[in-house]
């Protein structure tokens, strides 16, 4: 395993972190368990969640994925091996923004983010978060695919410096360790940099964002903040859902896997999504690389990426995407990407 430094911390993450929000879904306590030794076994040591965890987020499930990683972190007596990062859920503005958490309380304001901290610490049965992140912006903008941007004066949303204020108040208090955003736009990351350069406020030290070969938008903008200001990207669906496994292709659609049983998850089936993932499973097989591996390879050899989230619903599954650390593509390959690239940009934002 390589680890890397998160942001302007002493924490070294691992390259390859995991991801759990299948866990209480599509995977039991019992695989969720498995799959955390079997990733620790292999040098992993960031596991990511989230309070609206699993996906797609239901009123019966939320909170067992956390709940999982704390009965795991009871058995297994590990929580100085791992770096745990969860994140609040943030206002329900769409219909695709679950309305049942903490009863709708999810603007960023002190009380609504020391209750969501206090609840998610219960769930880990831990005393405190490495990384606590804010799942998405309060305010109306671009996230989890949307595109055009249509500027909104008339709603209510919490300023970002009331919010990094909370933020700063849950430091102090010891139940957090660092903070973190999530989904958000250059604008957004600027500001909260911004302020916490100003003084008094704690300092941004990531950003959780979709990046995988059909999506690369973080490339525009994010990626030079993420560098220069030393708050890498953790970057989430590198598969693009398991489309680039080339699973998903002329329409297949394999029993028990995500498309398959949840509808909601339309952002990587586009017909140019199809037309790409099709050009680049094609580039990897000609030269005798796994897809998968292939695709997340690239992620993992980006210098703005802190740490590669994968998600698995099998261990098999998980063996196989750790295993791409190991993999270094070769500047052929890398040049076939970006001829396919130019061809199909960002299908997937």
């Amino acid at each position: 395993m390589q680890y890397r430094p998160l942001g302007t911390t002493d924490l070294q993450v691992s390259v390859i972190g995991l991801g759990t929000m299948t866990w209480g879904e599509q995977n039991s306590e019992r695989d969720a368990h498995e799959q955390l030794d079997v990733a620790l076994d292999a040098g992993v040591n960031l596991i990511d969640a989230a309070e609206m965890y699993p996906v797609p987020p239901r009123p019966e499930t939320q909170g067992l994925t956390e709940r999982y990683i704390g009965s795991w972190l009871q058995r297994s007596g590990r929580r100085q091996d791992v770096v745990i990062a969860t994140k609040a859920a943030g206002p329900a503005r769409t219909a695709q923004r679950p309305q049942h958490v903490r009863g709708g309380r999810t603007h960023y304001t002190k009380d609504n983010l020391f209750e969501a901290v206090n609840a998610s610490l219960d769930r880990l049965q831990t005393d405190y978060i490495d990384l606590y992140q804010l799942h998405w912006p309060d305010r109306s903008t671009n996230t989890f695919g949307e595109r055009g941007y249509r500027h909104r004066d008339d709603e209510y949303t919490v300023p970002i410096e009331e919010t990094l204020d909370a933020l700063g108040a849950l430091v102090q208090s010891g139940k957090v360790r660092h903070v973190g955003v999530s989904n958000e736009t250059p604008w957004g990351l600027g500001r909260y940099l911004h302020l916490a350069q100003l003084g008094g406020r704690p300092r941004v030290v990531s950003i959780q964002n979709a990046y995988s070969l059909v999506n690369r938008s973080f490339e525009v903008g994010l990626a030079e903040i993420a560098v220069r200001e030393r708050a890498g990207l953790l970057a989430y669906s590198p598969l693009a859902m398991g489309t680039l496994s080339g699973k998903y292709l002329a329409g297949t659609r394999p029993p028990g896997s995500r498309i398959t049983l949840f509808q909601r998850f339309a952002r990587y089936s586009g017909e140019r999504t199809e037309q790409a993932v099709y050009e680049y499973v094609k580039l990897f097989r000609s030269h005798g690389i796994d897809p998968a591996q292939g695709a997340l390879a690239f992620v993992n050899s980006r210098e703005f990426v802190t740490s590669t989230l994968i998600g698995a619903t099998t261990v098999e599954q998980l063996r196989q995407n750790i295993a791409s650390i190991d993999l270094t593509l070769p500047q052929e390959v890398l040049d076939g990407i970006e001829a396919i690239h130019a061809r199909y940009p960002n299908p997937a934002p």
